[in-house]
């Protein structure tokens, strides 16, 4: 899985970024295969968006399935862990719906 890091009206710590590489590297035990994901790091320098100003999008590319995450908090790790519980809930679906349930009955009728 590529890992592309894109940053608008603010800079990003190196350990973000491990940390960023680290979670999204995880996401390979669904088994569900992802090219690339974008990372974009925004922070809203408004003082009204206290809360609010700094805002994360995931956003996966290539041959895989289109996934895409958005989350808002006060720094960018906390935004970021919102981001990604949302990108792995949407990885979840796609790896349940892509397992072999048989729907046949445990126990099999009497003839």
């Amino acid at each position: 899985m590529n890992i592309v890091l894109h940053t608008k009206k603010s800079q990003v710590a190196e350990d973000f970024r491990l940390i960023v590489d680290e979670k999204l590297t995880s996401m390979n035990r669904f088994s569900v295969v992802i090219e690339r994901v974008d990372v974009e790091v925004v922070h809203e320098a408004n003082p009204r968006q206290g809360k609010k100003s700094h805002r994360i999008t995931l956003t996966s590319k290539g041959a895989g399935p289109l996934l895409r995450a958005e989350a808002a908090a006060f720094n960018d790790l906390a935004a970021f862990d919102e981001a990604i519980k949302n990108f792995e809930l949407q990885i979840r679906k796609i790896h349940e719906r892509s397992k072999d349930v048989s729907k046949d009955s445990v126990r099999k009728p009497a003839i």
